[in-house]
């Protein structure tokens, strides 16, 4: 039997708009506060002892300046790839993320705001990048480096559960959180 491919989700460290309660989704420009280039630092030498042996990013710029330190303590280079981007909140980017409470449909995984993606299209998403990795995995250990709502799609996306059950808890700014995937059967 085949080793599993293991994945390791390194959320970024905290951003401005984290430390501000915006809501990021894919907004591109947001960078890393000075705790979340620390946060990333910490996330960057856990994952070096863990030896991967290749590392992707969101190309989102707080992943990209976490995958700068992952990069770094790994020796590593990283290629950036937009199916690790956080889920698209389309019109509530940029806004209070308290103010989601009264408008976001948490119970139907088909709800988007305006311009924004789905749960089930971001599970879709994480599904078909895991997908590809496990039939053409660039090493055994693959680093990751991403957003929550991301990680908890791939969390639910690896225990074959739907949009519908992803874990509730998002993993903190600059963790590692660990996923094993079956290889596929030989032919």
């Amino acid at each position: 039997m085949a080793r599993p491919l293991t994945l390791l989700l390194v959320r970024h460290g905290q951003s401005e708009w984290n430390a501000a309660g915006l809501v990021q989704g894919q907004t591109a420009h947001v960078p890393l506060t000075g705790l979340g280039h620390e946060q990333a630092a910490a996330a960057a030498r856990e994952l070096a002892v863990r030896r991967p042996g290749a590392l992707l990013s969101s190309d989102l710029r707080r992943a990209v300046q976490t995958a700068e330190h992952c990069a770094r303590a790994t020796g590593l280079p990283f290629t950036t790839t937009a199916a690790l981007r956080e889920q698209g909140y389309g019109v509530l980017e940029g806004r209070p993320s308290r103010e989601l409470w009264d408008v976001v449909d948490w119970t139907d995984p088909h709800w988007a705001a305006e311009g924004g993606e789905s749960l089930a299209q971001l599970h879709a998403r994480v599904a078909d990048l895991l997908a590809e990795l496990q039939l053409a995995p660039p090493a055994d250990v693959v680093g990751l480096v991403t957003h929550g709502d991301t990680i908890r799609a791939a969390q639910a996306v690896a225990a074959g559960l739907g949009p519908d059950r992803l874990p509730a808890v998002t993993p903190h700014n600059g963790t590692v959180t660990r996923l094993d995937l079956p290889r596929p059967a030989a032919p």
